[in-house]
């Protein structure tokens, strides 16, 4: 058997990737007040927001306003998505730690999701990487459908291994390999990974998975048996994806901590008041937490 990891990183995406796709609008203040929650229970990485058009996601319309409300403190990282030069430039303003770019493995998906090719979205990150960088900004690049597409079906490792070195080359700093429909399956996603290892060192490249067919935890252990230590996770399982039909949102955050505790692998994470983030936005949402642990462990409390 392969020595895990005994230390990971999660990146909680609640905030922004899972908000994103809510319907009902989300107050600046209960999304400050979740930021709050997330670093007190120990995160040290969280996505914000997102600075793109409000016409395309009106819930990130407060982008602004949600960095000036939440609480920096010393040791936290807060990145924020920015699909172009004008994004990052509103993002500059509030001073993020890291910004995120992205682009799809897939071209069906690049043109439903954005309009334009894969190399066309590339090329305009090109000034973004340029600013982020100048600015002393740490970019990450998510790279979505790296194991399956909603329009073209199964996508490869060679599809996979194209644009990581897209991205590679201009100068994007950290690769996130993203299972965006959660169609993924151990082998298939340690097959992505190796692609992104490839030409990325093993401290800059990290995980995304959604549990649409219930498999992002054992993708996330097929990743930890390559090394990977760096997750994607998303507070009470909040998101999905507005352009994959019936995909559910992002592994729960709550899910995987529970699984490396059981593990024996630190996260420096406490579970407890982990699930006291996840239900207070479910109860800003008016429903239960999707994290099965959450549910378990509330269940628990109340008896």
């Amino acid at each position: 058997m392969s020595k895990l990891p005994t230390h990971v990183t999660l990146v909680d995406v609640g905030p922004r990737d899972g908000l994103q796709n809510e319907k009902q609008a989300v107050s600046t203040e209960d999304k400050a007040q979740l930021v709050a929650l997330l670093q007190a229970a120990g995160l040290k990485e969280i996505e914000v927001t997102s600075f793109v058009s409000p016409k395309w996601v009106p819930q990130m319309a407060d982008n602004a306003a949600v960095m000036a409300a939440i609480a920096r403190q010393p040791g936290v990282r807060y990145s924020v998505l920015t699909p172009n030069l004008k994004g990052f430039e509103s993002a500059l303003a509030t001073r993020p730690d890291e910004i995120v770019v992205f682009a799809a493995a897939s071209e069906a998906f690049s043109q439903k999701n954005i309009n334009c090719s894969i190399a066309e979205s590339i090329e305009r990150f090109v000034p973004v990487v340029e600013a982020a960088h100048a600015a002393g900004i740490k970019v990450r690049g998510a790279l979505s459908c790296a194991v399956g597409c909603p329009y073209e079906g199964d996508v490869s490792a060679d599809q996979v291994e194209r644009v990581v070195q897209l991205m590679k080359g201009i100068g994007v700093d950290h690769l996130g390999v993203a299972d965006t429909i959660g169609v993924g399956t151990p082998r298939k996603v340690q097959a992505a990974m190796e692609r992104a290892l490839k030409h990325y060192p093993l401290v800059e490249v990290s995980g995304h998975f959604h549990d649409t067919y219930g498999q992002a935890l054992a993708n996330i252990y097929a990743c930890l048996e390559l090394g990977v230590h760096h997750f994607d996770t998303s507070v009470a399982g909040l998101g999905g994806c507005p352009y994959a039909k019936g995909a559910t949102g992002n592994v729960a955050s709550e899910d995987v901590v529970f699984m490396f505790n059981g593990l024996g692998i630190d996260t420096g994470i406490d579970l407890d008041r982990l699930v006291d983030a996840g239900a207070f936005i479910s109860g800003v949402l008016g429903r239960p937490p999707v994290s099965r642990v959450a549910r378990a462990l509330l269940a628990k409390r109340q008896g």
